[in-house]
């Protein structure tokens, strides 16, 4: 059964990261965005990460994808540009150049971290700098609960406000972005 849930969602995650790349109609390739994105939540579910799996479907597919829809509409795509017309000419080989660049330090970051990593015992929070006791009583009575309460009372206690604020900011430019596109087609 394990099997048949990975290749489909496999089959999901490769489907949509195609379909992102290949259609023409970027409306069309964020909703293939939203079918890869649904296909790594379902892996999540297979390998028990179910907070994972929400964060991945609450996230990434619903606001950051209504993120890049915003985007797209605000940009308009009913305009075709001429890609053969280059505006800054320097431009193309300077970004082959910094995209070598980045590939040559990531390699060199890779080899020279190779033998620097090194293993923690411990579980959760306790090596992440969580709270001792809490971490203890997981440990000692196998309690898994109890580091996702602490990331709850670090989230909506010590972050509450960021939270809230996020929300309204996200609400102002849903209505925002209303607004623009009604105006444009007045």
């Amino acid at each position: 059964m394990r099997l048949v849930v990975f290749v489909v969602a496999s089959a999901m995650v490769l489907g949509g990261a195609l379909g992102v790349v290949v259609r023409r109609n970027p409306v069309h390739a964020a909703l293939s965005l939203v079918l890869t994105l649904f296909g790594v939540a379902v892996h999540f579910v297979a390998q028990e990460a179910h907070f994972l799996a929400a964060v991945q479907i609450i996230v990434y597919a619903g606001a950051i994808v209504v993120l890049f829809l915003f985007v797209i509409m605000l940009l308009g795509v009913d305009r075709a540009e001429d890609l053969s017309v280059e505006p800054i000419p320097i431009q193309r080989p300077l970004a082959g150049l910094v995209g070598l660049g980045l590939v040559s330090l990531l390699t060199a970051a890779v080899i020279a971290g190779r033998d620097a990593v090194g293993t923690v015992v411990g579980t959760g929070l306790d090596v992440a700098g969580g709270d001792p006791e809490l971490a203890e009583r997981a440990t000692a009575v196998g309690d898994p609960d109890a580091n996702i309460g602490q990331l709850a009372r670090n989230l909506f206690g010590d972050q509450v406000l960021a939270f809230e604020l996020t929300s309204v900011l996200l609400v102002v430019a849903v209505a925002g972005t209303v607004l623009l596109t009604r105006r444009k087609s007045s």
